[in-house]
């Protein structure tokens, strides 16, 4: 019996063809190995398999692979089926989707099938199957559909930045996004009011979540998808980016019993990412994690999550009085909003609770002015908080096929840099998608609550003097990391000021 890896994975180029689909189904495959076709079954299958191929006239060697690898194979070829025929869909006509404008609520409703092994034959569910499938090939953070006077777009946000999909006619466009209500559980006769929903997607195995978003606009309903992300999809910290340096201090700061710790940034920014990773560090079995989000962004089996539901009652304050009945160690408030939660949250971390949430600011010592903005007292942030992080997300420039760029005497002058400065354009290619950009990586700034920082707190402060004072900490700003990505090549100049260097 081999495993994938013993018949050489990169050398298996699985094969499509209209007649193996009655074999795919008696768990027989078909593809090239050391340049000669063979038939890959796995040892779980074998009597189904072998008495498919004794009633069939194949001459092509049989090999037995291990369960892990066949559904390897498996997935490899579903997925290059099922890129030619989203291929196909995606140029589906006007006139072929108005002939299935009848689909039935019963067809309407058949998702719980793995979408890449659907065998739906309405051209919507395709298309609506099809957008799903693109988007997690393309690493995609949110699908939106928009209407506009005439016509419909689809765009993905990839890498922070959205980009467009597709364009169809705006009659195709209401059909879709019946289709995602329907499959959402949303009220597909409401186009008046924003409705908010879940639905769930099946692909290669796994399950993934969706959060969609509808809102009503002058030409017609607007939805945005959000694809939410298993707790096994959540990086480590040493793997989101962020300087050593600041993980080590990051990593010390968690490991006290009790205390707030922030992190701070725009929409967007992977704060929710930070977190949960923090979480998965520190989780231990003798530790009793309780976190309130809006949303549950990623599912977790080791960590209690709690959904905020504001249509009951249930918010962030008062799911965190729930919480603090419920014996906790580590609690995570996914995002403080407003008074209430701000004074509940620092008095938890007062009473030997560690306490993770965000915050919408734009560095990390500005955080304090924020919970000062809130009504809470500055002797509470004094004795509750413990650090803040302010992260960003920065696209790195593709290697393939970036240009050097001449540095203008304004950003000279701006950004205290040399003329002769050798810094980087993006241009586009094959390998980045021809965006310009391959992936994103976390910077950030870390503000530790050091003896300086509380005795100044006695007293008014505004963001200039908590600043001055983090610097004087050593604090690695964000803006001075965005000028050194630029400066070593990893950035563009254009991608450092959209983060927020300026």
């Amino acid at each position: 019996m081999f495993s994938l890896e013993e018949i050489h994975e990169t050398n298996i180029q699985t094969i499509q063809n209209d007649e193996y689909e009655i074999a795919l189904k008696n768990f027989v495959l078909f593809g090239l190995y050391e340049e000669v076709e063979h038939i890959f079954v796995n040892n779980i299958n074998l009597n189904i398999a072998f008495d498919f191929i004794s009633k069939n006239n194949f001459e092509q060697k049989v090999i037995c692979l291990d369960e892990m690898s066949f559904d390897k194979l498996y997935n490899k070829y579903i997925e290059i089926k099922t890129d030619k025929q989203m291929n196909d869909i995606a140029t589906v006509q006007e006139q072929t989707v108005i002939e299935d404008d009848d689909i039935s609520v019963a067809e309407f409703l058949k998702t719980s099938s793995d979408i890449m092994t659907s065998e739906e034959s309405a051209p919507i569910i395709k298309f609506v199957n099809s957008l799903f499938y693109q988007a997690i090939k393309k690493k995609a953070s949110d699908i939106h559909i928009e209407l506009h006077e005439y016509k419909g777009e689809i765009r993905y946000r990839i890498n922070g930045v959205l980009t467009k999909h597709i364009e169809l006619d705006k009659n195709i466009m209401a059909l879709v996004v019946s289709r995602i209500k329907v499959i959402s559980q949303l009220d597909i006769s409401e186009k008046r009011l924003p409705q908010d929903g879940r639905t769930s997607i099946k692909l290669s195995g796994r399950t993934l979540d969706i959060r969609v978003s509808v809102l009503p606009t002058f030409y017609g309903e607007r939805v945005v998808m959000r694809i939410l992300m298993q707790s096994e999809d959540i990086p480590s910290l040493e793997n989101l980016g962020i300087d050593q340096a600041i993980t080590n201090e990051l990593e010390t700061l968690s490991s006290n019993a009790h205390g707030m710790i922030l992190v701070t940034g725009p929409t967007g920014s992977g704060k929710s990412t930070t977190l949960h990773s923090l979480l998965h560090k520190i989780q231990s079995r003798d530790k009793n994690i309780i976190t309130v989000e809006d949303p549950v962004e990623y599912k977790s089996d080791t960590i209690n999550q709690i959904q905020v539901n504001t249509a009951v009652g249930l918010t962030f304050a008062s799911g965190l009085r729930s919480i603090l009945r419920q014996d906790p160690d580590i609690i995570m408030v996914g995002e403080i909003r407003d008074e209430e939660t701000a004074s509940i949250s620092v008095q938890s971390a007062l009473t030997g609770h560690l306490v993770f949430s965000t915050l919408h600011t734009n560095t990390a010592p500005s955080a304090i002015t924020r919970l000062l903005d809130m009504g809470v007292e500055r002797f509470l942030i004094s004795s509750a908080l413990l650090g803040v992080l302010a992260q960003r997300l920065v696209r790195v420039v593709c290697n393939e096929c970036k240009e050097e760029e001449k540095l203008s005497k304004y950003y000279q002058k701006e950004f205290s840099l040399k003329g002769k400065t050798k810094i980087y354009k993006e241009v586009g290619c094959k390998e980045c998608n021809f965006t310009g950009y391959t992936k994103r990586v976390a910077i950030a700034e870390l503000f530790i609550m050091r003896e300086n920082v509380q005795n100044a707190l006695k007293q008014n402060v505004d963001d200039t003097i908590l600043n001055n004072l983090a610097k004087k900490n050593g604090m690695y700003s964000i803006k001075q990391q965005l000028i050194d990505m630029v400066l070593d090549g990893t950035t563009t100049l254009s991608e450092a000021i959209r983060v927020g260097l300026k």
